[in-house]
């Protein structure tokens, strides 16, 4: 949609610009900016909004670029943990898989804070200014409501924000107002604008969360000044800033297809203001580059076209006829394509204790998404004020805090829409710094683009005092936590560096090495590893002083937040204090696939979510694994014969691997059955595969001889433990189909259903998932979030009473 805009404005373009020179200049520079700094924007699904502790937050990242498009300038993702004083609890990095990634953190059980502080970012994202970084609080329920905390005196501070920058003598200006805490917490006012006479010029009326505005026409010699009353009944003065003896302003209104803009000038101006441009922009990209000729008027008038625009903020800078900015506005344009449609439907529903709920998402756009749907009981928690649409369009192009920013891209109400034009005018937008356009200079890269997954790589020292001309070779056993076991060969470069690229592991792995073919050099050099991911950035963060804990608003949901944590809290006593006469173990004997997943599969194909078939008996009878598969995994289809077989699973084909190692449809028939011992065969997405695995995989292991489940004798080796991704939990849906399956213990889970990956395709458009309620809850709230491959988000929000 966006480039058919741009190609849609070449008409415009053509009448309303003006010659070259500079003009040019700004062309090519935008157009840079646009090609070699982009903008990623971030935003994090929670399950919910407000935990107890000991608890686990289970969150989804989506990540999309400033030209909505899913992100190409990073492979992993950064997620920081902060406690209340500041301080690093938690760093953890996770692949991106579509521009996505799933986590979760478990709340410490000694933890004694009201919130944690989230920070989320791409190693790119650090090159942008900190005031566009992605941050957030959870709330954190504790037992217990401090006694000897000092009771908080709050203070208003009212500002005010004159339309396009600056008041300007003679020239009727709206400007706007914000009253907030010391907290950037809202807070109502009451007051009217007065003279340096004391006159009252207008009356102060605050439309939405501490904003509102009014007009004012400033003369020479007089001062003006805002005298309000708040909502606690203190009283206090702004002064507004002096306007400026001649210049011109910028005046904008929106209509649903247009952008209505109002240049005015002061009868006596320079020169330079006689002429002005009007550059017109949104993302870096430029969209109108308008010459308004003022030389015989001061009052001028134009009109852009908005209805095809994407949704996003809108930048109007104006300029002199030599490019010295004058004013700049933004406004939000809304015409909802951004979104995607995600029907929920709820073919059953029970809330009884532990009832059977299904529910169907049906996607019917061509576009493959990728979605997340959290169910928690809707007694706990706090309407989220951030959601995928706020974050990604509203909060991470704006300076300064908004105050519960979901609200604004909620409703199309005009109402609404006009709330949102006060934010506009009440917040900032800078990320050209113009003087340095104009001067032609880049900004400057700390941080280069992450287009590589975590890999293997290092330096050994000391070579110098090496004189071989035999090629440099390690040898490594990489050892990870599930005692899985890689073999590598690795050349070492004359610098001495080396990289193994596609070595993923979770938590951590120990690296014993050896030269190969050279002992001695072991004695004389030192190696070291690295994984090529980004260390930590910053392991405490300052507040400030004025920075204010959560407090509750709703006391029901505290109430019921308290009972959950009882609960909890008396499951773990009743466990911690039960003797071994008291319990009765029940253990689940692990199967056979089990045990054989536990002895062949590593890493990303260890677990997961897959079907798993035994051969170790021998006694198939099918010509090749892949005949044996046929029919016997749910929406996995194969046509054909011979080479030409042909495999699809919603929509895609399926990666295929030969003992972790990837292979094609020849090599695979090639393996007799009888050697083979086991077949895993993994639901789309696989993370495991190097595309991105929409099409899912089938991982084929072959039989292995006592020498090789060994794994070779690594003793006497040098070693070293090197980390790698994060290692998460995987949430845990109990199943109650069958009566013998209810636990006696209580079911107080407040997040009843958690999948971060529901993903639909043009062929399979439909996602059918079912879940258990607990015990308790009677009412549940739904939440979908989620992006396509077009860049379009979604978010769907149903209550279940």
């Amino acid at each position: 949609m966006k480039r058919h805009f741009l190609r849609s404005l070449a008409t415009v373009l053509f009448v309303f610009t003006a010659g070259a020179g500079f003009s040019q200049q700004v062309d090519s520079m935008m157009g840079l900016y646009a090609d070699q700094f982009p903008t990623e924007k971030i935003h994090l699904h929670f399950d919910r909004t407000i935990y107890n502790k000991e608890e686990t937050i289970w969150y989804k990242v989506y990540i999309l670029t400033s030209a909505a498009e899913l992100t190409n300038l990073s492979r992993n993702v950064y997620v920081e943990w902060y406690d209340t004083t500041g301080k690093m609890i938690k760093q953890t990095v996770a692949p991106l898989y579509q521009s996505t990634a799933k986590g979760a953190f478990e709340i410490p059980h000694d933890y004694k804070g009201n919130f944690i502080r989230v920070k989320a970012f791409t190693r790119w994202m650090l090159n942008d200014d900190p005031a566009f970084a992605y941050e957030k609080e959870l709330i954190i329920n504790t037992s217990t409501v401090a006694t000897n905390q000092k009771p908080v005196v709050l203070t208003t501070k009212v500002e005010t924000f004159p339309e396009g920058g600056f008041l300007i003598q003679g020239l009727n200006t709206r400007v706007a107002f914000k009253a907030t805490n010391q907290y950037g917490t809202p807070v109502f006012i009451k007051g009217f604008l007065v003279n340096d006479k004391n006159k009252v010029l207008d009356t102060l009326k605050v439309k939405h969360d501490g904003m509102g505005s009014f007009y004012l026409r400033c003369n020479a010699g007089e001062t003006y000044t805002l005298n309000w009353t708040d909502e606690n009944g203190k009283t206090g003065s702004t002064p507004v800033a002096a306007g400026k003896t001649e210049g011109a302003s910028l005046s904008i209104k929106t209509t649903n297809d247009k952008a209505l803009i109002q240049v005015e000038r002061t009868v006596t101006v320079p020169d330079n203001f006689k002429r002005m441009n009007l550059l017109v922009h949104m993302n870096q990209t430029l969209f109108f580059k308008i010459n308004m000729n003022a030389s015989e008027r001061t009052s001028l008038k134009a009109e852009v076209p908005i209805d095809e625009m994407p949704t996003g903020i809108l930048q109007l800078s104006l300029f002199t006829s030599d490019w010295i900015p004058v004013a700049e506005r933004i406004v939000f344009i809304n015409n909802r394509l951004h979104e995607f449609n995600a029907k929920l439907t709820t073919p059953l529903v029970n809330l009884d204790k532990r009832g059977k709920n299904v529910f169907e998402i049906f996607v019917s756009d061509s576009a493959s998404t990728n979605m997340s749907i959290s169910v928690t009981d809707a007694t706990v928690g706090e309407p989220d004020a951030n959601t995928i649409y706020s974050d990604i369009l509203l909060s991470s192009d704006i300076k300064g805090k908004v105050y519960n920013p979901g609200y604004y891209l909620a409703s199309d109400a005009d109402s609404v829409t006009a709330n949102l034009d006060l934010v506009m005018l009440t917040n900032g937008w800078r990320r050209f710094d113009w003087d340095k356009i104009k001067a032609g200079i880049l900004p400057t890269l700390t941080y280069p683009r992450e287009t590589e997954l975590m890999k293997l790589s290092g330096k050994v020292l000391g070579l110098k005092s090496v004189s071989t001309t035999t090629p440099i070779m390690l040898n490594m056993i990489v050892v990870g936590k599930d005692s899985s076991k890689n073999f590598l060969f690795v050349p070492v470069n004359k610098d001495g560096s080396f990289e193994q690229k596609g070595m993923i592991f979770y938590d951590t792995a120990k690296i014993y090495y050896s030269f190969n073919g050279n002992s001695k050099l072991g004695e004389i050099t030192q190696v070291q590893f690295d994984n090529g991911l980004l260390r930590q950035v910053q392991k405490k963060i300052q507040y400030g002083n004025n920075y204010r804990p959560f407090s509750w608003n709703d006391s029901l949901a505290r109430t019921r937040m308290n009972y959950f944590l009882t609960e909890q809290e008396l499951l773990k006593k009743r466990m911690a204090s039960a003797t071994l006469q008291e319990v009765i173990v029940k253990t689940r004997v692990k199967s056979k696939e089990q045990v054989l997943d536990e002895k062949y599969s590593t890493g990303l194909f260890s677990g997961g979510d897959a079907t798993t078939f035994d051969l170790t008996d021998g006694t198939i009878g099918a010509v090749d694994i892949l005949s044996y598969l046929q029919g016997r995994v749910a929406g996995l289809t194969m046509s054909g014969s011979g080479s030409s077989m042909t495999m699809s699973w919603r929509g895609s084909t399926p990666d295929l691997f030969v003992n972790e190692m990837h292979s094609d449809v020849d090599q695979v028939q090639g393996i007799a059955v009888a050697d083979i011992a086991m077949v895993k065969v993994f639901r789309p997405p696989f993370f495991g595969s190097f595309g991105g695995g929409a099409g899912g995989a089938i991982a084929i292991y072959t039989k292995k001889g006592a020498d090789s489940r060994k794994g070779g004798n690594s003793k006497g080796l040098d070693n070293t433990i090197l980390g790698g991704y994060s290692k998460f939990k995987e949430f845990y849906s109990p199943s109650y189909e069958k009566p013998n399956n209810e636990s006696a213990e209580t079911d107080n889970r407040t997040t009843i259903y958690w999948n971060p990956y529901i993903v639909t395709n043009k062929k399979s458009p439909r996602v059918r998932i079912q879940f258990f309620n607990n015990d308790v809850s009677k009412k549940l709230q739904v939440v979908i979030e989620g992006i396509n491959a077009d860049g379009k988000m979604t978010r769907v929000v149903k209550l279940l009473e």
